[in-house]
């Protein structure tokens, strides 16, 4: 490889997917039992809406298939997190909106998860992680778009 953009962009990437990687396996093994990373993903949206959310606009949200995040809802459903209801104006759609359980085992996974990453900003130092926030929003702004 010549060009030392493209080179730039490799690494890049490289690092962002292991860390991603990474971080997934280590947050997996601090959730709650039977809670997945997707599970806590959308409880923890939902937490903060402060509205309901169609299951198509949390597809969206996670940019994830329909299929996918009916899948994850069925669970969050089966496990009493989430409430699932018809919208009284059109039958055909649903609204998502989070328990008082599902709220619980959020706070108790956020609980969990919140002293690992918490280190993890500690070691690497708050204004190193300050200065590539900026970076990182723009790479996940840009790749929104495409």
């Amino acid at each position: 490889m010549s060009d030392p953009t493209e080179a730039l962009a490799v690494t890049l990437f490289s690092e962002v997917f292991t860390a991603d990687q990474l971080a997934r396996n280590r947050l997996s093994k601090m959730l709650p039992k039977g809670m997945e990373i997707s599970h806590f993903a959308v409880l923890n949206h939902l937490a903060h809406a402060g509205a309901e959310k169609s299951p198509a606009q949390l597809a969206d949200a996670f940019h994830v298939t329909r299929g996918a995040m009916t899948n994850t809802l069925s669970k969050l459903e089966w496990a009493g997190h989430i409430h699932i209801r018809p919208d009284w104006d059109d039958a055909r759609r649903k609204f998502v909106s989070i328990s008082p359980s599902g709220r619980a085992a959020r706070d108790a996974a956020l609980a969990a998860v919140a002293p690992v990453i918490g280190d993890v900003v500690r070691s690497i130092g708050v204004e190193k992680v300050r200065a590539a926030l900026p970076v990182l929003r723009d790479l996940r702004l840009l790749l929104e778009e495409e």
